[in-house]
């Protein structure tokens, strides 16, 4: 099963405060175990949503919206996936995790193809599997 853990943005994450040496250590030590157990398999922070933008869909056309955005407690500054057993295996990793008191992340689990059903026909399945299969080798060629 896999995971994202989402890391929720704060005052600080939104002003563009980088983490502490501290913190940046202790979360190294905390990815280092991840990646040793199998579990990381891809994570990163992102930048504040003054730097981004968002796409609204209706009308004639999609409208851009640029940041920042003000419901601070709604945007998120990082992100990991995580493939694991089980939602209660998640938990316990996360419940690792070194956050500050007040800190808030949340868990979802991430769609498989299997979940689909049969509205995911085989030729869905099949362009999916290319899709993987090509997103996977074009990572590999740049590393």
């Amino acid at each position: 099963m896999r995971f994202m853990v989402i890391v929720k943005a704060n005052k600080d994450s939104e002003a563009g405060v980088m983490p502490s040496e501290a913190m940046l250590t202790r979360m190294g030590a905390y990815n280092e175990e991840l990646v040793k157990a199998g579990v990381m398999l891809a994570g990163d922070g992102l930048h504040p949503s003054s730097r981004g933008a968002r796409v609204r869909f209706g009308g004639a056309a999609p409208t851009v919206i640029d940041g920042p955005f003000a419901e601070t407690k709604e945007l998120i500054a990082g992100f990991w996936l995580w493939q694991v057993r089980s939602r209660e295996e998640a938990i316990e990793w996360l419940k690792r995790a070194p956050f500050e008191p007040g800190d808030e992340v949340e868990l979802r689990q991430v769609f498989e193809m299997e979940d689909f059903g049969t509205e995911l026909t085989p030729e869905l399945r099949e362009q999916e599997s290319r899709l993987r299969a090509e997103v996977e080798a074009r990572t590999a060629a740049t590393k």
